[in-house]
């Protein structure tokens, strides 16, 4: 009996040994058990607004609910065609932005109309913008419409229960607000409202399912709805609204984000899918996976452009074939046949002889000073337009069948009645203004008649001296082509061409920026 106790304690030694041994082995893996619990945690934490897991190279879009149908069916299109996965969040306008307000994180954002847009503008929160569709509002009624509702009076009614979209949230209920506010109506209707609801799906929703009588809408949502009938209301009918897509700031793949931005925004691939969904929409580009466009422009314009072009061009993914020459020349190219989707101009002079094929609303994007230029220390003291006129002088200017300059230059030398006697003395007739500061530098010539653009890098060389005489500046122009296929592209160049940076490179260039039209 003794020795059976002795076994039994024996062996319940060796099983609290093997215990506490198992105990201490446990306690170890609890450490890099612990790890890994904590990175899954951190993974399921990392999620994007509306708790889905984004991959890191997948771009993300907020969009306005009311917009969902045809983005879906364009992002669908999109992944089948180049696998490029995009993550779709959605929610009102406003609510959206509020998010993207806090977390700076996105690359594409998409509101139902302008005035967000604006906000996130001001908010520092977006870079380029591509309109989408336009849309108004609209009471929406159940088909049939079987409380006769015919106007915003009819929702105060007794027995008519309405929903409206929340306006801190979505679109339709921040311009529904704005739009009755101003008439002094908001604060009646808001009193008879059953329910606000987050969107305008919800809203339109509600009407669908009988649970509200009437609801106020885009009409592009109404048209998305079978059951559902269009009231016009002469208080909202001419607010007609544009559906705007933004590249965020916080994208980290912009050249992607625009990519498929052009995609959604391209009248053969998503623009197909609005139309189709009952809105109505904008004129889009042809889809090209990489876009290209001719510029012509003044030559001139190149030490103050090529910076920025050559910018656009990474962060689009496009491609601009730039013919720099004299205005002249390039006048003629365009009668002979030549067709740049845009023209940057030398002045606008050189606009009207080929107005025909370019849209109205040119832009004014700069001006710079005619001068003379002169060899360092100016040894012939050469400094009016009256000088150049005095004997055995040589003298350069541009040729002004090629050169905006040179029809500029001698329009002023004609005012000032010494057109002839300058003619004499000129030995150099170039068709751009940079041919001729070479010839100055080295003292082959005396004078010559270039830009202020032109002469300032090489200003430590040459003598200058402004005209500051009625006609001596020469405004630089933006024109778009009426038959280009990427007019939405050139409009981003447009932008790029006047942000705050572009005007610092104008005027380290000779020119100062102008941004009117």
């Amino acid at each position: 009996m003794q020795a059976r106790c002795n076994n039994l304690v024996i062996v319940m030694r060796r099983h609290k040994r093997h215990t506490t041994r198992a105990a201490i082995n446990a306690s170890w893996l609890i450490v890099p058990l612990s790890i890994v619990a904590i990175l899954i945690l951190a993974l399921l934490l990392f999620r994007h607004p509306g708790g889905r897991i984004t991959a890191g190279g997948d771009l993300v879009v907020f969009c306005a609910a009311g917009i969902k149908p045809p983005t879906d069916a364009t992002a669908t299109d999109y992944q089948k065609e180049y696998g490029s996965p995009i993550q779709l969040q959605y929610g009102g306008s406003g609510t959206l932005l509020n998010n993207l307000r806090i977390s700076h994180a996105g690359d594409i954002y998409i509101a139902a109309d302008e005035s967000y847009i604006r906000l996130a503008r001001e908010r520092g929160l977006i870079a380029e913008t591509l309109p989408l569709a336009r849309q108004h509002p609209v009471i929406a009624v159940r088909k049939g419409n079987p409380k006769g509702i015919r106007s915003l009076d009819d929702l105060r009614r007794d027995g008519v229960a309405v929903a409206l979209a929340n306006p801190e949230a979505a679109s339709i209920g921040k311009l529904t607000k704005d739009t009755l506010d101003k008439l002094g109506r908001w604060t009646p209707l808001a009193a008879r409202v059953k329910v606000f609801k987050p969107t305008v799906g919800d809203v339109a929703n509600d009407v669908k399912l009988g649970s509200v009588d009437a609801g106020i809408v885009w009409d592009s949502t109404v048209r998305q709805y079978p059951e559902l009938e269009a009231v016009a209301s002469a208080e909202l009918e001419p607010h007609v609204e544009t559906v705007t897509l933004a590249i965020l700031k916080s994208s980290k793949h912009p050249t992607a984000a625009l990519r498929f931005a052009r995609y959604l925004a391209a009248s053969d691939r998503g623009l197909r899918h609005f139309k189709a969904m009952g809105y109505t929409p904008v004129e889009g580009d042809a889809w090209a996976e990489t876009p290209e466009l001719v510029l012509f422009s003044g030559a001139v314009n190149r030490v103050a452009v090529e910076d920025a072009i050559k910018a656009f061009e990474e962060r689009e993914g496009a491609r601009i074939t730039r013919v720099y020459n004299g205005c002249g020349i390039l006048v003629a190219q365009m009668k002979a046949g030549g067709r740049p989707d845009a023209y940057l101009t030398c002045d606008e002079s050189f606009v009207p002889p080929v107005a025909d094929l370019f849209d109205d609303g040119l832009v004014r994007m700069s001006e710079t000073d005619i001068v003379i230029v002169a060899p360092k220390g100016n040894p012939k003291n050469i400094r009016t337009l009256q000088d150049l006129a005095r004997p055995g002088l040589r003298i350069g200017i541009t040729n002004p069948e090629q050169s905006t300059l040179g029809a500029l230059t001698q329009s002023l030398l004609s005012k000032a009645g010494i057109r002839d006697q300058v003619l004499k003395n000129v030995v150099t007739m170039t068709p751009t203004a940079d041919m001729l500061l070479n010839e100055t530098r080295t003292g082959a010539l005396d004078a010559a008649v270039v830009y202020i653009a032109n002469a300032n890098k090489a200003r430590d060389h040459l003598e200058i001296s402004p005209l500051k005489i009625p006609g001596s500046v020469a405004v630089q122009t933006f024109s778009v082509a009426k038959n280009s296929k990427h007019k939405q592209l050139v409009g981003r160049l447009l932008e790029a061409l006047r942000t705050a940076e572009q005007d610092s490179r104008y005027e380290a260039a000779g020119f100062r920026a102008r941004h009117d039209r």
